[in-house]
């Protein structure tokens, strides 16, 4: 079916962009913190990530007919305005859950080989079990993981499998949070871990939050650092962002500037998910196929040896090292400029690609065979 040329306004990291939305009309690419009703007087798609607010103020006198996020949160989205103004939404869930996840498990592997654990003697818990929690979840059972699991609107479906926040926090020996933010309504969690919940953290536990920076009351986080050093933080997602408390960063093992999602792969699949929503929305056919906009790896295939650790293959594609160092490196800029240099880390993220991308091959072990299929490479055995 014919469709007429569309006007599109777009978040200048939304990557393919041009393959994928060129051919249904023009494209103006902005920082998603610069968004403003002006620029969008014309605009009938407007492509957001999660730092611009999509609201009344946003978009009211706009001609607007599209609003897509291509990002798994939506709390930056006012869906109810836009469901009064009859503007078509569309967010991209799970486009970007598998990053997340090997996010997680790198941070992890990390941590045991510096603390001289093994995961599978740890008790973990998954505070939101959805598109990202779910997915570490089966992964980490493959694995051979303890897990406790925490998601109240889940339980109240089906309660079996679950269990309170208050029996996760006091148990598990690593609690990582994987929750929307959702300020009111029957299971809000913002602030859902406060100084109360925190306390309940066992000695020596990890809390790593790759989820809503809010989540977690970070005042109440810096208080609790100060006072026991037995806990060891990861913070990828921070409550005001882009602007991060400099002492509560010094007190954490692992700082990054909201980049746990970022891999190649899953952002391409954040905007594949909307051109396909903007396809049956405005009835345009002859797609373009997801695997013509994703390239080829750099490293496509490695030999191993028998000896060879998972957290060798995991930090060939994702080095945690590197955006600590980098986010470290803004701690001492006035407040202004250290917004500006969050914003700036995200925007410039060198290109990350997820383990399935990477062909592991050698003479390997069933158990370490097993491991590296687990946690989500490509395996074939010499």
């Amino acid at each position: 079916m014919k469709h007429r040329t569309l006007n599109i306004v777009a978040d200048e990291n939304i990557p393919q962009l041009e393959a994928l939305f060129g051919p249904l009309g023009s494209i103006r690419r902005l920082p998603g913190r610069d968004m403003s009703p002006d620029a969008l007087v014309d605009a009938d798609l407007l492509l957001v990530r999660s730092i611009t607010r999509v609201d009344r103020a946003l978009l009211e006198g706009s001609r607007v007919r599209f609003v897509g996020t291509a990002t798994i949160g939506t709390d930056h989205v006012d869906l109810d305005y836009l469901a009064g103004r009859g503007i078509a939404f569309s967010s991209a869930p799970g486009c970007n859950a598998d990053a997340v996840v090997e996010f997680v498990l790198t941070v992890l592997y990390q941590l045991a080989s510096e603390q001289g654990f093994s995961l599978r003697d740890k008790t973990l818990g998954i505070i939101g079990v959805g598109n990202v929690g779910g997915r570490l979840q089966q992964r980490l059972e493959r694995l051979g993981v303890r897990l406790l699991l925490n998601d109240p609107p889940r339980a109240a479906a089906s309660p079996e499998g679950f269990v309170t926040l208050d029996e996760l926090l006091s148990q598990a020996d690593i609690v990582s949070m994987h929750t929307p933010l959702i300020s009111d309504g029957p299971y809000p969690t913002r602030h859902l871990l406060g100084s109360l919940q925190l306390a309940q953290l066992k000695r020596g536990a990890i809390l790593l939050n790759a989820g809503r920076g809010g989540a977690i009351d970070n005042r109440a986080l810096l208080d609790v650092a100060r006072r026991r050093q037995d806990l060891t933080l990861v913070l990828d997602v921070w409550e005001h962002e882009p602007v991060v408390d400099p002492e509560l960063a010094q007190r954490v093992r692992f700082c990054s500037p909201h980049i746990a999602g970022y891999s190649l792969d899953g952002k391409i699949r954040g905007t594949y998910m909307l051109y396909q929503a903007v396809r049956r929305l405005f009835g345009i056919g002859d797609a373009v196929a997801f695997e013509s906009c994703v390239p080829e790896a750099t490293i496509r295939m490695v030999d191993v040896s028998a000896q060879v650790e998972p957290l060798e293959l995991m930090r060939l594609l994702y080095d945690p090292f590197r955006d600590d160092r980098e986010l470290r490196a803004t701690l001492g800029l006035p407040e202004a400029e250290r917004g500006q240099a969050f914003d700036r880390l995200r925007k410039n993220y060198p290109v990350r690609r997820e383990f399935a991308t990477l062909k592991v091959r050698g003479d390997l072990d069933e158990s370490r065979a097993r491991e590296l299929a687990a946690l989500g490479f490509s395996v074939e055995l010499a």
